[in-house]
């Protein structure tokens, strides 16, 4: 076996370090570069495997295996009880996949813009611009929506808080919808806090942001959360 040339305190320069026939170029002490290296290959593959390790993304339950859709613990918490409802009305016939509700002043930006992504990947979609007349009951709408659909959304911008406001909705009847577990809201542009302030039910039910993701992003985990094979 090779023997080290080095004297008890080690190397004097790197070049004898990667000469000696017993080290070959490495040593308890190594530069910052060299350090680095080997971290990103060691730990910084085992979080990529892992998705997002210091958020704790993961991927969901009813994702397919080659999906790379990663999710938030509060996400998966929030979906789970929705995809399972989801699951179980899968039997029931001519439901459309999703029911979008959203502010009258969104129809033709966010609102047509989510409504597109969605059926870009083939979900049905129950929208509001479609198939709901101007001046309805919004509370009427989501009821009449999630009825005719296997999950509902509701995407929650500045101009939703003011329709919210506007209608002073009573939480008994937004709780009834809200305990079906079939809503999903959706914040864009705005936050879960200022949504709070207008209806604290309806900002007590954690969802997506597009704070967090991209409309397409969101609308990959809705396709998701709606896939089921029969």
């Amino acid at each position: 076996m090779a023997r080290c040339t080095a004297p008890v305190n080690g190397h004097r320069s790197a070049s004898a370090r990667a000469n000696c026939p017993a080290c070959g170029g490495y040593s308890s002490y190594r530069g910052y570069s060299d350090y680095s290296s080997s971290y990103s290959r060691s730990y910084g593959s085992t979080r990529s495997s892992s998705g997002n390790s210091s958020s704790g993304k993961t991927k969901a339950r009813w994702s397919s295996p080659t999906s790379i859709v990663l999710y938030t613990p509060s996400e998966i918490r929030t979906l789970t009880p929705i995809r399972e409802n989801v699951e179980k009305r899968i039997e029931l016939p001519d439901l459309r996949d999703v029911f979008l509700c959203h502010a009258w002043d969104d129809r033709k930006e966010s609102a047509k813009q989510l409504h597109d992504l969605l059926e870009e990947k083939g979900i049905t979609v129950w929208f509001s611009e479609k198939d709901v007349l101007l001046g309805s009951s919004l509370l009427r709408e989501i009821d009449k929506g999630l009825a005719k659909s296997r999950v509902g959304i509701v995407l929650v911008t500045p101009s939703f808080l003011k329709r919210i406001k506007g209608e002073g909705i009573a939480d008994k009847e937004l709780s009834a919808l809200l305990a079906r577990d079939l809503l999903v809201p959706i914040v864009h542009e705005t936050t879960y806090d200022e949504l709070r302030e207008v209806s604290p039910l309806l900002g007590s039910r954690s969802g997506l942001s597009t704070k967090e993701d991209s409309l397409t992003d969101i609308a990959n985990k809705l396709f998701e959360l709606v896939s089921v094979e029969e």
